[in-house]
């Protein structure tokens, strides 16, 4: 516990160090942007380097995109701010010179004291003013927070967004994404029924149908032959619901991991499948399956949609996500509104990533999702 606190304590003053340096910094810069601002020239530049200043010696300022306009009214207004960082700066040099200068005379009984009782810092003079010169360098101290902190609400007011809109925007966000993933579940249940319906079904019905023919077979014969029908009528509906069963979810994604569910499902393809898996370690369960289904499902329109000759899946990861690419060579035209990829979409939105489609008529086809790490 202690060391946290030696931690949190040697972190506040680091953090106050910064925040000095950058209000130097700024108020030079604050004349520099007024001159931007009275000739508007440069000023979207001015702005952009004011906000790396704010980010790299306090916290980031999250804007809206950068025009003429705003950045010249916040110009205008940002000199103000830097004059008073420089008005803070010049009164905690003069306090704490006036403080420095007066501990040192009476130590070494000087006379270089700027506050001086007949030529002498005296020991009654330090106790009167020891009190309310405390309060006035820890108020001038603090004023570098204070200004640090009216630097950035001034950059968050004229060019970003609020926390508070932020937070409404990331519920905002979230709402729909519920409800996204809640549209995207029951749309996958639907196409389990139909396969199910569709496939598995009719199979059994099928298998009972020949069943019941062999059983009223006369020869041995037909019944040979009905009983070889109802065995390969039975390996296919095995078979496909094999495949619905992989559709829902992957045993061999637990199993064996991420590489080898991309192969089973490379060699399950219609199409040639080639794959490149940068991936040292396993990103988690939740990030694997989406994964897997970007590239199974981009496969499988692919093989379905593009008469392709081949599919490129890669997968590589970036400091800040991990990146999966889908290509084929096929005549293009995928439609991103379509059941498939916008189910795609609301599953790589629902882990907060990004998903996009470019497929130009003629081809070829490349989806992009970007996964966020954290």
């Amino acid at each position: 516990m202690h060391q946290e606190g030696q931690l949190s304590a040697g972190s506040l003053v680091r953090g106050w160090f910064r925040m000095l340096a950058g209000l130097a910094i700024g108020s030079v810069t604050g004349l520099l942007g007024l001159a931007a601002a009275a000739v508007d020239v440069g000023v979207v530049r001015q702005t952009e380097y004011e906000l790396s200043r704010i980010a790299r010696f306090d916290r980031a300022v999250h804007t809206n995109p950068l025009t003429r306009k705003g950045c010249r009214r916040y110009l205008a207004v940002r000199w103000l701010v830097g004059a008073l960082g420089a008005g803070v700066i010049w009164m905690l040099a003069f306090w704490y010179s006036v403080a420095i200068s007066m501990v040192t005379a009476w130590l070494f009984d000087g006379d270089w004291g700027l506050v001086e009782d007949g030529d002498r810092v005296t020991l009654a003079l330090i106790a009167l003013v020891a009190i309310p010169g405390a309060l006035v360098i820890f108020v001038t101290t603090a004023g570098v927070v204070g200004v640090a902190v009216l630097d950035r609400w001034l950059a968050t007011a004229l060019l970003g967004t609020s926390q508070q809109t932020l937070l409404r925007q990331r519920v905002a966000e979230l709402t729909s994404t519920r409800a996204e993933v809640i549209e995207a579940i029951d749309d996958e249940r639907r196409r389990i029924e139909r396969d199910l319906h569709d496939g598995v079904q009719q199979r059994l019905v099928a298998l009972g149908m020949l069943i019941g023919r062999a059983r009223r077979a006369k020869g041995e014969e037909q019944l040979q032959e009905l009983l070889q029908q109802a065995h390969l009528t039975a390996g296919e509906a095995i078979d496909e619901l094999r495949e619905v069963a992989t559709r829902v979810y992957p045993a061999v994604l637990d199993d064996s991991g991420l590489d080898t569910a991309l192969e089973v499902l490379a060699e399950r393809s219609s199409v040639r499948v080639e794959i490149s898996n940068e991936l040292k370690a396993s990103p988690g369960t939740a990030l694997e399956t989406v994964i897997y289904f970007v590239a199974s499902e981009a496969v499988n329109n692919a093989a379905k949609h593009a008469d392709p000759t081949v599919v490129e899946i890669s997968v590589w990861p970036t400091p800040a996500d991990i990146t999966v690419m889908v290509w084929d060579d096929g005549f293009g035209g995928a439609d991103p509104t379509g059941t498939g990829l916008s189910g795609l979409a609301r599953r790589v939105k629902a882990v907060d990533g990004t998903f996009e489609v470019t497929s130009p008529e003629g081809g070829p086809t490349t989806i992009y999702a970007r996964l966020p790490c954290e």
